[in-house]
């Protein structure tokens, strides 16, 4: 699950990002607006963490900029703003929750998880296909209630499978969704690995993930 954060303060951000990327997200990072505005252009993320007070773009532009075009992925907004009228313009503005500096990373996470739950329009997250579950805001997937103990990475796998089934997931996108770095698995059979192990842990989940030849994957049912 690809996330993106956009904060300027460099030392919170790496904290930020550690405690992210130990917590099983893939993680994207900027320090500006308008950065942040032009990566979500390029990506689809699951959720985005916003600084409200950037340079280029502020946090709540990006926002705004965000909701003209479109883009309904859910945003939690961190700001050291704490009046109730900051509060009601960040929300009004776009954001789906509010973050006061400083804070527990802990309440950062269960915020995440929240807004991942219940995306914009959806009435609930978890993912099913036949006897498999996918729930992204826990990051678990079971198959007839047994829990499959997946990695990250066959998670982030699985997941962007089980969202796009029973469409064709071509390898660029899955290595997006599934690596920090998406060239590392494109070139060589990192891929087809962690397919393969996953197709394994799949048996009797009533679901399949078929290969197509020079494109990609695909999940579906029997």
């Amino acid at each position: 699950m690809r996330l993106l954060l956009a904060e300027d303060d460099a030392a919170l951000s790496s904290v930020l990002a550690r405690g992210l990327r130990e917590a099983g997200y893939v993680l994207d990072t900027v320090g500006r607006g308008d950065d942040a505005l032009h990566m979500l252009r390029l990506n689809e993320y699951a959720a985005v963490v916003v600084d409200w007070r950037m340079p280029g773009m502020d946090g709540l532009e990006v926002i705004k900029a965000m909701r003209r075009l479109g883009m309904a992925s859910p945003v939690l907004m961190l700001t050291a703003r704490d009046t109730a009228a900051d509060r009601v313009e960040g929300l009004d503005g776009g954001a789906d929750d509010y973050l006061v500096k400083p804070f527990d990373f802990s309440e950062l996470l269960a915020r995440l998880r929240a807004l991942l739950r219940r995306p914009p329009g959806v009435e609930s997250s978890v993912l099913r296909r036949a006897a498999l579950t996918v729930d992204p805001s826990t990051r678990e997937a079971a198959s007839g209630g047994h829990d499959l103990r997946l990695t990250a990475t066959e998670f982030a796998i699985l997941e962007v499978l089980v969202r796009r089934s029973p469409a064709v997931v071509d390898r660029k996108a899955i290595a997006a969704h599934a690596w920090e770095d998406d060239t590392v698995p494109l070139g060589s059979n990192t891929i087809e690995v962690h397919v393969a192990r996953l197709r394994a842990k799949l048996a009797g989940a009533g679901v399949s993930i078929l290969t197509v030849r020079g494109t990609g994957y695909r999940l579906v049912e029997g």
